[in-house]
């Protein structure tokens, strides 16, 4: 049997609404991590579902209960084939946010698989559950067209990664004999633009942090006191914008990297953010001076408020409101110690006049940055692989802008890391209609079972 044999049966698996079919099943579980009340459904996504698929292709199955206060289970699976072949590691996540099911268009719910056109809508078609079925699908055309995966295959299906993967990095090194492998292949996030495929080694950090202005208690009538008590809205507006200027530009040094390198700048001078729709539109002169938009996504750390409030906002009142609050959050790449990033912005704002702006950071929602550099050997062997089925080269990006536990699987495992995106930068991940494109899903299965079938060959950069 041949590689394009084993194309061909994966091709046939989705043009026959088999992929639909087990697709639609799993969106039907609402494993929503951030839902407490959810475990029944988590342990039957893992349990039911995810080990009888990977059962039925003959891997062993272990449920791995999280101690993690907020923790939620994992599924290990693995394949072992012989001593003196490759390992290698598929990570997916079967939790999603919460459903929103009430913002959905007219006709949609979030756990009922819908297809209008080339979009198929429901929670986690995108992210995550489409991406992972995709790659267990395409090991699986690999076994049935050549009888065996031709390399040792582990994989992980955790349950937590929408709130943090909580508990993640101690069950991984408590439990690495299941886990370890010589390179990490997984999906998640979206391509760079749908049209092309993308392989991305890594991830950009996140630290999440509130920015807090809080000058007494309660409100004061606006007509009384206006003029004479502090507005902390005002107050901490321009402390914003004293780290952040009207055009996006960081003027904080402390939380930016020192430059952008050369190996990273040469692998970005052909990639374009795209997300293949009139909407969102990239704001070409938004973010950091001297850099392309696609340098400042991929290369470059950003500073974003992402919510604020000071007194009511849905019930205005004439009143001075008593305190201001914005969450922040800085996504940075490698290059400098995220633990610095805090202290730097204090000094900042002592320096300005701000010293009545507590900076408080957030307990969760904190990722460390990852970068694989593109001249790596198997960064180059995936790209070859990709090319050969897609029929050119991908995109290829040192790390994504969002955010995963990368650092877990680089610096705990100590794998080299490749994700090969099946989503689309449009497709509404964390908010209603979230959908995935079939046209993508489709190349992606022909691309992931290339990539298998070819780690069985003779040739990958052990």
């Amino acid at each position: 049997m041949t590689r394009q044999a084993a194309i061909d049966h994966i091709l046939a698996y989705f043009d026959d609404g088999h992929y639909e079919a087990d697709l639609a099943r799993r969106i039907a579980i609402p494993t929503e991590s951030q839902n407490p009340e959810r475990g029944d459904a988590m342990h039957a996504y893992l349990d039911d579902e995810m080990r009888g698929t990977l059962e039925a292709m003959g891997y062993t199955c272990t449920l791995i209960e999280n101690p993690h206060e907020h923790g939620w289970p994992l599924l290990a699976a693995e394949r072992h084939e012989g001593n003196d072949l490759p390992t290698v590691f598929t990570y997916g996540h079967g939790d999603v946010i919460r459903g929103q099911d009430a913002s959905w268009n007219d006709g949609l719910s979030p756990w009922t698989l819908s297809k209008d056109g080339e979009r198929w809508y429901g929670r986690g078609t995108a992210d995550n559950k489409g991406q992972h079925s995709i790659n267990l699908a395409a090991l699986n055309a690999v076994i049935q067209t050549r009888g065996r995966l031709g390399f040792n295959s582990r994989v992980m299906i955790e349950t937590g990664e929408e709130i943090g993967s909580p508990g993640l990095r101690e069950l991984c090194i408590e439990h690495k004999d299941k886990f370890a492998a010589d390179v990490l292949i997984a999906s998640d996030g979206p391509r760079v633009r749908p049209d092309r495929p993308s392989l991305v080694m890594g991830t950009r950090g996140a630290m999440n942090f509130d920015l807090i202005v809080d000058c007494r208690k309660g409100g004061h009538h606006s007509g009384n006191w206006g003029g004479l008590l502090a507005n902390p809205g005002v107050i901490l507006a321009n402390a914003i914008a004293s780290i952040i200027g009207k055009d996006g530009h960081v003027t904080v040094a402390g939380i930016k990297p020192e430059h952008v390198p050369d190996d990273v700048r040469d692998a970005l001078r052909d990639v374009v953010v795209d997300s293949g729709t009139t909407e969102p539109v990239v704001d070409p002169d938004w973010g950091e001076h001297g850099l392309t938009p696609t340098e400042r996504v991929f290369a470059w750390n950003t500073f974003e408020v992402l919510a604020m409030e000071t007194g009511n906002p849905q019930r205005p009142v004439n009143a001075v409101p008593p305190k201001a609050k914005a969450h922040c959050q800085i996504r940075f790449v490698v290059g400098r110690d995220p633990e610095t990033f805090l202290p730097a912005l204090r000094e900042h704002l002592d320096a300005h006049g701000f010293d009545m702006v507590e900076i408080v950071r957030s307990e969760t929602g904190f990722f460390p940055a990852t970068r694989l550099s593109p001249s790596h050997p198997w960064a180059q062997w995936a790209a070859q692989s990709m090319a050969t089925t897609a029929g050119g080269a991908p995109d290829v990006v040192p790390n994504a802008g969002g955010s995963l536990p990368n650092d877990i699987f680089t610096d705990d495992l100590g794998m080299p890391t490749l994700w090969v995106p099946h989503s689309y930068g449009a497709c509404s991940q964390h908010a209603p209609n979230e959908h995935l494109l079939a046209p993508l899903a489709r190349e992606g299965l022909a691309i992931m079972t290339g990539l298998f079938w070819d780690l069985g060959e003779d040739g990958t950069p052990l």
